[in-house]
């Protein structure tokens, strides 16, 4: 009897998910005696026209990390959910649209003109990539760059999802054993705690009844103790609107959580929800006061929806431009 297929494969992400898979350590080894690895690109020599060549359906799971940019990583989405049974979700990036999902704040023509034109590093420009070139070899193409970043739900139908950035080690042997179990959750579900992140927090017997805030300060602005809810000593913390699943790992490490494990079943927008719980908090009673408190959250976007923009309710950057980049060779 043949070994169930799986796949992986990195779409736009940072390639943190996948040294989650070598991270299983020896945890990999019964995994790669239990099934049979027929793609992963990035560590193996597989090429698109062996994944073309199987039989829809012929993979078990594939597992995708990272958002959708590119036209290259849509036809790759496509083309995998067309031959698995199940799709993974795999990753921050891949399921809220992740850090690569802060672009959608700004237009295809900025960030084109930035990088190739504007940037101070650019010094024999402006030479913008062509999405084609006739060349005496034959006709060459590039992956067009696309208008915004998508989460992978948002371009494929989804069957779970494994959050983190990256997902949990733990998180993802359990994922494995289900999946080869056959003993996975509802379609549509996400594999880890449907609970906030402060339910496990080990810090959490240290967060006040009544907690208010007078000001905000960011990480290297205080030396942070090691055991008091952070919180509670004016460090923005994302675990109230954040799942849990991750053993509080960058708690542990004396940092606020930044979030990204994603909300629970029962939140629209992990931002929103995140600036409702802090707004309650805030111990002002003028807008001066209300402005002081702001004023420690320099980068608001960046911080409470840094890894959901794209999943979120808020819109995408939508400036009128007047023409695409040209002039390039």
């Amino acid at each position: 009897m043949s070994k169930p297929k799986v796949a992986f494969y990195w779409c736009a992400s940072c390639g943190g998910c996948e040294e989650a898979v070598v991270d299983l350590a020896e945890g990999i080894l019964p995994v790669v005696e239990a099934v049979d690895i027929v793609f992963w690109p990035v560590a193996l020599d597989f090429k698109r026209a062996d994944l073309e060549a199987m039989e829809d359906g012929a993979i078990v799971a594939s597992f995708i990390n990272g958002a959708i940019r590119t036209s290259e990583q849509e036809e790759m989405a496509h083309l995998l959910r067309q031959k698995s049974q199940i799709l993974v979700a795999f990753g921050a990036c891949s399921h809220l649209g992740g850090v690569p999902g802060l672009a959608n704040l700004f237009t295809r023509e900025e960030i084109l003109r930035f990088v190739y034109h504007d940037a101070p590093t650019v010094s024999d420009g402006p030479l913008y990539p062509q999405e084609t070139w006739e060349a005496p070899e034959g006709r060459l193409e590039l992956p067009r760059f696309a208008e915004v970043v998508r989460a992978l739900d948002q371009v494929v139908p989804v069957d779970y999802y494994l959050p983190g950035c990256p997902p949990p080690v733990e998180l993802v042997e359990n994922a494995v054993a289900a999946i080869l179990k056959g003993e996975l959750p509802a379609r549509g579900s996400v594999l880890a705690p449907d609970v906030a992140l402060c339910e496990s927090c080990p810090r959490r017997a240290s967060k006040p009844e009544r907690l208010s805030l007078q000001e905000l300060r960011r990480p290297h602005q205080v030396l942070i103790d090691q055991e008091t809810c952070l919180l509670a000593q004016g460090l923005l913390c994302m675990g109230p609107a954040t799942r849990s699943g991750c053993g509080a790992a960058c708690v542990v490490g004396n940092m606020p959580c930044t979030g990204c494990m994603g909300p629970t079943s029962r939140v629209l927008d992990q931002g929103a929800k995140a600036l409702s719980g802090l707004a309650s908090l805030f111990e002002a009673k003028t807008p001066a006061e209300v402005e002081h408190i702001l004023a420690g959250v320099p980068d608001p976007v960046g911080t409470l929806y840094r890894y959901s923009v794209p999943a979120s309710l808020l819109a995408v950057a939508r400036k009128e431009v007047s023409h695409e980049p040209h002039g390039g060779h």
